[in-house]
């Protein structure tokens, strides 16, 4: 992993203005950030389409595509993080996204699996996504109107995986 990159990532992400958690209700396009992380390409390999933020200030944490127009809700708590992390590789491969894809309908989260708070990160309030059965917090930021720059943060890990999110109309997109 490369500790440069790593810092410039995190500079960046800590230079952009806080979020507030009802601002980020609806639906969300997902895309990593390159920055050295063993995750870096996973989600993408296995389908991954972005997050959804309700109202109440749950979230649905882990959306991916199953179909087109047809998104599957994931429960975190099938993939301990750790576990995920370690087998990083395995998961950028082909067998994995077709392994993923056939199970996707059997890991399927029955409820909204993440709260949605304000949580303090690099001495600023931001909006910050806490799973519910998983070690880790996502932290938000704002790029733009309908953008918003993610950090993830694991518990007992120095590492940090970054994403982007952009707000997609809710009728592109049936979770």
């Amino acid at each position: 992993m490369s500790d440069g990159l790593q810092s410039e990532k995190i500079a960046w992400f800590a230079s952009l203005p806080p979020v507030i958690p009802t601002e980020l209700t609806g639906v969300w396009r997902g895309e990593g950030i390159p920055s050295g992380h063993p995750l870096d390409g996973v989600l993408e390999n296995l389908q991954w389409f972005g997050k959804k933020f309700h109202p109440d200030l749950r979230a649905d944490a882990l959306l991916f595509q199953w179909r087109p127009r047809r998104l599957v809700p994931i429960e975190p708590a099938f993939f301990p993080i750790r576990t995920v992390i370690r087998f990083a590789d395995f998961a950028k491969t082909s067998v994995a996204r077709n392994w993923f894809s056939r199970l996707n309908k059997l890991v399927r989260a029955r409820d909204t699996t993440a709260s949605v708070k304000l949580r303090t990160v690099d001495e600023d309030e931001t909006a910050a996504m806490v799973y519910d059965r998983q070690p880790i917090v996502d932290f938000f930021r704002r790029i733009g109107d309908d953008e918003i720059a993610g950090m993830m943060v694991v518990e007992g890990d120095e590492r940090r995986y970054f994403f982007r999110l952009r707000r997609v109309n809710p009728l592109d997109q049936q979770p």
